[in-house]
């Protein structure tokens, strides 16, 4: 049997099953399995499937048939023109993202016009210290990173397993030693007065991990914002498999962001630009959460490929 016939195959097993689009779940599991570029594969289209791959190939068809995600059968997404590693412990990063990442750089770089160079170049220039929260695999963050040498960048998250697939994103992109990587929930490690813990010794900075009362001049998020009553109606790749923990975003969606909005109060200082990923129908809640901080003169809602208000930025 050639290539093109278990392809072909496996895109008619994967459409029986209700599998959205099933030829590009096709290839992209037979591009890891055998190790190949969408170049070679079109080059071996007609060659016969290697047997010592069948067996690999056949458990990671059927576990697609079942619904898993095929970035988690690869361990592999890409965003922004980066590879990124992908675990359970991860939410997906999505192509709508990559929206967020283009309006935070925008307005960034007319804040700071002289921080786009390269890494240790004009020595004196102002440049900003950009906090991604709920970073998961880092797709927001490691991006910046990766595109603004300059900039400083701090990555949290509350789970430490996302954090760890974040922090592997980064060193897989060289980035490690120019990210910050902390965990807590939301702005609580940045808080300028950090609350006592039980047995803590240190003073608030250790607690925090040394970012306690960092000025945030740039705040960017994708924090969870399904409502938790419509989980359970997600489609069962995201509902069964992606983490619930990156999803929920309480009763109406919106408590990570109200959580937020009364956080920043606590931080040393306002940030310059917040930009904000949401839900459906949400876009104007959020705007209006900010708008009522009156700390940005300009706070708009960005559309994203399919017209939908997904982004709220806010500028100084």
């Amino acid at each position: 049997m050639t290539i093109a016939d278990v392809c072909l195959k496996a895109t008619v097993l994967l459409n029986e099953r209700g599998i959205m689009e099933p030829r590009n779940n096709a290839e992209l599991l037979l591009l890891h399995v055998l190790g190949l570029s969408r170049t070679e594969l079109l080059r071996d289209w007609r060659e016969l499937f290697p047997p010592q791959h069948y067996k690999r190939w056949r458990e990671l068809l059927a576990r697609k048939a079942a619904g898993e995600p095929v970035q988690y059968l690869i361990g592999e997404q890409w965003f922004y023109g980066l590879p990124f590693a992908v675990t359970p412990a991860v939410l997906i990063p999505r192509p709508e993202t990559e929206l967020l990442v283009e309006a935070v750089l925008e307005a960034a770089d007319k804040l700071w016009p002289q921080a786009r160079g390269e890494a240790g170049a004009g020595d004196g220039v102002e440049v900003p210290t950009v906090v991604d929260v709920g970073t998961g695999s880092g797709a927001i963050g490691v991006t910046l990173a990766a595109l603004r040498p300059q900039w400083r960048v701090c990555a949290s998250d509350l789970s430490p397993d996302a954090l760890a697939v974040a922090r592997t994103n980064a060193e897989r992109h060289a980035l490690a030693a120019r990210m910050t990587f902390v965990q807590g929930d939301l702005l609580g490690p940045f808080a300028a007065q950090q609350p006592p813990r039980p047995g803590a010794e240190g003073h608030a900075e250790a607690q925090a991990g040394g970012v306690a009362g960092l000025r945030i001049d740039v705040l960017v998020s994708n924090p969870p914002y399904i409502p938790a009553g419509d989980i359970a109606g997600l489609q069962p790749e995201v509902r069964d498999h992606e983490p619930r923990l990156a999803l929920d975003g309480g009763d109406d969606g919106l408590t990570p962001y109200r959580r937020m909005a009364e956080q920043l109060a606590e931080l040393s200082a306002m940030p310059r630009i917040v930009g904000f990923e949401l839900g459906m129908g949400q876009a104007e809640a959020v705007a209006e959460l900010l708008r009522g901080i009156g700390a940005w003169r300009d706070v708009r809602i960005i559309d994203d490929y399919a017209g939908i208000g997904r982004h709220v930025l806010a500028v100084e």
